[in-house]
């Protein structure tokens, strides 16, 4: 740990203004690594400065003061902040956009004032999202400009930035050139720079994700389905079998070749994988059968903790990264090819789910954080239990398909509740914030949503969490065979890599705890394993090994001390 005093001089020498601090030392030992994840700050105070029009512009929701005491009891190593820090509605005032730099900039400074405490001293990930440059929703397209001559909903549809490619690469500096330099860093159309990458902290490996530069924009692809805002209003239009076009991306080449890439790399001591996006590889969220598009979620009620709406199905929302679907997929098998977790926010509803890609379980899990002012109280009721589901959990867990097919599993949903606490205009619509532990020696995994008003010192998170698994049920795929038992011998924590001969494909890595582990496969046939400490000479390959229907055979690997 190491002290540390910012000195501001004003006027003279005898006047100056102070912040004094702790830059904290890497937790490079620390048995548990704690990140605490946000999304969708808001700054509404009393209606904002110009007057609040619509019901979530009333109460005190900034500077988030609690939020900051209550994070701050958890004893975060990490801070992430998954976008819409700044919003351009009415937060406090609305975008002046013939002055957008100093516009932003102001509403900036906003979210530095409030969230300053923590990331003084706690190292922070942030990455923009929609709201940040100033669109409602927004489909990148790799970078293009909108179309001239359109605007609003119809702007977005089309894809692209709204605004000048310059004023779009500022609100990215703000939020991002702190982070490690891309590791692709070839800009995109207009010159629009990029900032995925890695970062290894506490021997946790993070993954930095943009999931809405390079996607698709819906309504091009897709005119059959009379596209408003991302969501389908033609009544006919089945986005189950209609809803996956040709074409469509989500992460891009690019994006997805680096992510497999960072599923296999386990060198430098690394024991965990998480991967850091602006939303959800799902779309979880339900909406009255007659409701076309989002735009009544504003105005639905809020529910009593025993209430359940009846009558409404899972979304077609565009905007989720469950669609496109094949996208979808293709990102949830490389984050399950490492054994990841997956943090995201941006869809305001608190969630904890196990993602599916052949069948339910078979993929890694995610935690999506509640806004830490839900102005759009998105919720979860789909019309039927969950199959296989505990009885003793909510009606709404469970498996399910989402709106376009995805397949999840539903643990735990933070939905818009009347629970007591004032200002209610806030607390009902289910603010908060998540917490995700890593532990160390047992590479168990805790994931919790957490209400804004709750004191961690004597509350509880929302019901139903915490969440708690092993780092190998990431992997959620039945073997379909086995290879012969693994034993280390002269190191301790090493690195695995299977491969698969007839194909050259990498099926999982992973850095096992202790010296032996049973290696599932999912296809019968011969394989390689890589094991050892990658980036070393303590490497070994193990090649032509033959799969069988038990683990019934054991190989030793035997490394010299060091």
């Amino acid at each position: 740990d190491t002290p540390f005093r910012v000195v501001y001089p004003i006027g003279d020498a005898t006047h100056a203004s102070y912040s004094e601090g702790i830059v904290r030392a890497e937790p490079v030992t620390k048995p548990e690594i704690v990140v605490a994840a946000f999304t969708g700050n808001h700054n509404v105070q009393n209606g904002g400065v110009d007057g609040g029009t619509f019901p979530w512009e009333t109460g005190v929701w900034f500077p988030h003061a609690d939020v900051v005491r209550h994070v701050r009891a958890h004893k975060p190593d990490l801070l992430f902040f998954s976008g819409d820090q700044v919003y351009e509605g009415a937060s406090p005032t609305r975008a002046d956009r013939t002055h957008p730099y100093e516009d932003y900039l102001y509403k900036w400074y906003l979210w530095c004032w409030a969230f300053g405490p923590l990331t003084a001293e706690i190292p922070a990930v942030t990455i923009p999202d929609d709201h940040d440059v100033y669109q409602g929703n927004i489909w990148g397209a790799g970078g293009i400009a909108t179309p001239p001559g359109l605007s609003g909903a119809a702007a977005q549809d089309a894809g692209g930035y709204v605004l000048p490619a310059e004023w779009v690469n500022m609100v990215q500096r703000t939020q991002t050139s702190h982070l490690p330099d891309p590791v692709d860093p070839a800009p995109v159309a207009q010159g629009i720079g990029v900032y995925f990458t890695d970062l290894v902290y506490g021997g946790v490996s993070f993954a930095v994700l943009e999931d809405r530069k390079f996607k698709s924009a819906p309504a091009p692809l897709l005119p059959q389905a009379d596209i408003w805002n991302g969501w389908p209003r033609a009544r006919d239009f089945d986005a189950k079998t209609e809803g996956d076009p040709p074409g469509a991306t989500l992460l891009g080449d690019r994006q997805l070749a680096f992510l497999n890439r960072w599923a296999a790399d386990w060198g430098g001591g690394v024991w965990m994988k998480v991967a850091l996006s602006q939303t959800l590889f799902a779309t979880l969220a339900t909406l009255p059968d007659t409701a076309l598009t989002g735009a009544v979620i504003p105005s639905l009620p809020i529910l009593g903790p025993d209430e359940y709406a009846e009558g409404e199905r899972p979304t077609r929302d565009m905007d989720s990264d469950g669609w496109p679907r094949s996208g979808r997929d293709r990102a949830v098998r490389a984050l399950r090819r490492g054994f990841a977790v997956h943090l995201a926010g941006d869809q305001h509803l608190g969630s904890t789910i196990q993602y599916g890609v052949d069948t339910w379980g078979d993929a890694g899990y995610a935690l999506c954080v509640p806004s830490v002012a839900n102005f759009w109280p998105r919720r979860w009721y789909p019309p039927e239990p969950g199959g296989g589901r505990d009885p003793q959990r909510p009606r709404y867990t469970g498996d399910y398909e989402d709106g376009f097919g995805n397949k999840i599993t539903v643990f735990a949903v933070s939905n818009p509740s009347r629970s007591g606490h004032e200002p209610a205009a806030l607390h009902d619509r289910a603010p908060g914030y998540g917490i995700a532990r890593f532990n160390r020696a047992t590479r168990a995994v805790s994931l919790a949503a957490w209400p804004r008003w709750a004191d961690p010192e004597r509350d509880a998170p929302y019901p139903g969490w915490p969440v708690v698994f092993a780092q190998r049920q990431g992997y959620g795929r039945q073997p379909a065979a086995y290879l012969p038992r693994l034993t280390v011998a002269g190191m301790h924590d090493p690195v695995v890599q299977v491969t698969e001969d007839a194909t050259g494909e990498v099926v999982y890595t992973l850095r096992i705890a202790g010296d032996t582990v049973t290696l599932p496969v999912f296809a019968p046939g011969a394989y390689t394993v890589r094991v050892g400490e990658p980036g070393t000479s303590r490497m070994r390959v193990l090649s032509g090994l033959a799969s069988s229907p038990q683990a019934t055979d054991s190989v030793q690997v035997v490394f010299d001390s060091e």
